[in-house]
């Protein structure tokens, strides 16, 4: 009796995998026919030669291990609750033992790449600390290991994912970076998100971005250390890098200058700022030549945590992730090694364990009494934040401009 026991537990725990690996195995080819019917005659349609198509798509197989696939007949999974950096715990995002190693490495490679580093600035007008932050950031200065086929993720995501129409796009741009003959597809080296190389560039943005600065023939972000940071520099120049500025200044707002004023829309001469009373955390005073340049406010956590002035190039580096907290982290490593500073003079406050969807829950009530949040989605932008801070002043309550805990029953 305890013998068949056993062997009914082992059936049981083994007996489903064959059917799994029938399914796998019917879902790879649909996935073979896809690209035959469907991907390969778009991507020729669209320029790419057939030699290229058969050569990239040959012996490409689905990845199943990565995340938000939805198989043939699935549904996607419902969106579940979660808590974010962003509105959580900024402070984890701040890693003083990354960012000082990091910097370390920032300043010794700024001294190994400074002739490169000084022709990208005068090319493009990018400090050569700000690129060498965002290539730190990305890929650890192009250490870190970025083991995946583009062409496999790609393709996995462009059949079976939640953005289907997204990888599609990117991986028809993928077979023309492999067409144009920078690259062959087995050296196509990318993310499980379907970033390229060491400035981990989608492909759309390599063909837009991508430059050859060391003179051989063909951009090169997978090895060639002078493609990758021109490369970065010229990603911000196209987006609008504003040379000969800083991308802002921790500051301290004087308890009665209202925090509802965030955002690019409100942006001010820095002199009006400094008007206000509002002065740089250091002492220092701010640069005398950017007295009447456009500048705004920043409170990525509200009262709760460190206080900004930042310049048009803040959102410059947001462009290339759309995070207050990215662009901030690239800011003060850029300042630790261009000036060897250190982290943020204020604490990052606690704002409790705050979901999603309380966030979502605020938005919505900001919304039914007239206020523009920007996108309602649980994610506590500029517009999120300074609407807050004006609820609270009008009612009474002190302006932390930022969700928590204490407002999940005051704001309904």
């Amino acid at each position: 009796m305890r013998i068949s026991l056993v062997v009914l537990l082992v059936l049981s725990v083994f007996l489903p995998l064959p059917a799994m690996a029938a399914d796998k195995a019917a879902i790879e080819k649909q996935f073979r026919a896809w690209i035959a019917r469907d991907l390969a005659p778009e991507a020729e349609k669209s320029g790419v030669s057939k030699q290229t198509i058969r050569a990239a798509f040959d012996g490409v197989t689905l990845n199943w291990d990565l995340p938000d696939l939805v198989p043939p007949g699935e549904k996607p999974k419902g969106e579940q609750k979660q808590s974010q950096a962003e509105f959580s715990s900024p402070a984890s995002y701040f890693s003083e033992k990354r960012l000082q190693g990091l910097a370390a490495s920032g300043k010794t490679l700024a001294a190994t790449h400074a002739a490169t580093l000084k022709k990208i600035e005068r090319t493009y007008g990018v400090p050569g600390s700000v690129v060498l932050a965002i290539w730190g950031r990305e890929s650890g200065f192009g250490r870190a290991a970025i083991p995946y086929s583009a062409i496999d993720v790609l393709a996995t995501k462009a059949f079976m994912s939640t953005r289907k129409d997204l990888f599609r796009r990117e991986l028809i741009a993928a077979l023309h970076i492999i067409d144009g003959g920078d690259v062959k597809a087995g050296e196509m080296k990318g993310s499980w998100a379907g970033a390229m190389g060491q400035p981990q560039f989608l492909p759309t943005s390599y063909l837009k971005y991508a430059v050859d600065f060391d003179g051989d023939g063909h951009r090169n972000i997978w090895t060639s250390v002078p493609d990758s940071l021109a490369s970065i520099a010229n990603y911000l120049a196209k987006k609008g890098w504003k040379a000969n500025r800083d991308w802002g200044f921790e500051v301290t707002i004087p308890a009665g200058v209202s925090c509802a004023q965030e955002g690019p829309d409100l942006a001010k001469p820095l002199g009006d700022w400094s008007a206000l009373g509002i002065r740089r955390i250091t002492g220092k005073a701010f640069p005398s030549g950017e007295a009447k340049a456009e500048s705004m406010m920043l409170l990525p956590a509200g009262r709760h945590g460190p206080e900004f002035i930042v310049s048009p190039n803040f959102y410059v580096i947001k462009e290339y992730n759309n995070s207050d907290l990215y662009a901030l982290f690239i800011g003060n490593l850029a300042d630790r090694i261009a000036f060897g500073s250190g982290p943020f003079k204020a604490e990052w406050g606690s704002v409790g364990k705050m979901l999603r969807s309380d966030v979502l829950a605020m938005q919505k009530a900001l919304v039914a009494k007239g206020y523009d949040v920007g996108k309602v989605d649980g994610l506590p932008g500029y517009k999120t934040r300074r609407s807050l801070g004006d609820w609270q002043q009008k009612n009474g309550l002190q302006p932390s401009c930022y969700p928590d805990e204490s407002l999940k029953s005051a704001l309904r």
